[in-house]
């Protein structure tokens, strides 16, 4: 398997456990998972009601560049999902923290760009 693949793997496989792991919480709510693996872009997002309130809005989005880079652009988790993407093997140079500013990037200690 070449590399974008691989990393393609990871991502899904990271963003299926936060589904399964949010669905059988002990208040869950509705997420969809948006997958487009030609451009390499996923997105959990929440879509659900609570009471009379909307619950809508971005959880995660992770991209895998054409680069081989995999950048995460929204974390709204309370997870470190970097440190996950690292566990699994993808190293930090490939890493890309998206929703941090590009001149802070330099000082995190992952891909810049």
């Amino acid at each position: 398997m070449d590399k974008l693949t691989i990393y393609k793997s990871v991502v899904q496989g990271i963003m299926d456990t936060i589904v399964e792991d949010f669905q059988s919480a002990t208040q869950p709510f509705h997420m969809q998972m948006i997958k487009d693996d030609v451009h390499g872009q996923y997105l959990l997002f929440q879509n659900d009601w609570h009471n009379e309130r909307r619950l809508y809005g971005p959880i995660l989005h992770m991209e895998v560049a054409s680069s081989g880079k995999v950048w995460i652009h929204y974390d709204g988790t309370d997870l470190v999902v970097a440190e996950q993407l690292l566990e699994a093997g993808i190293p930090k140079e490939d890493i890309v923290l998206g929703f941090r500013s590009p001149v802070v990037r330099p000082d995190t200690g992952f891909a810049v760009a």
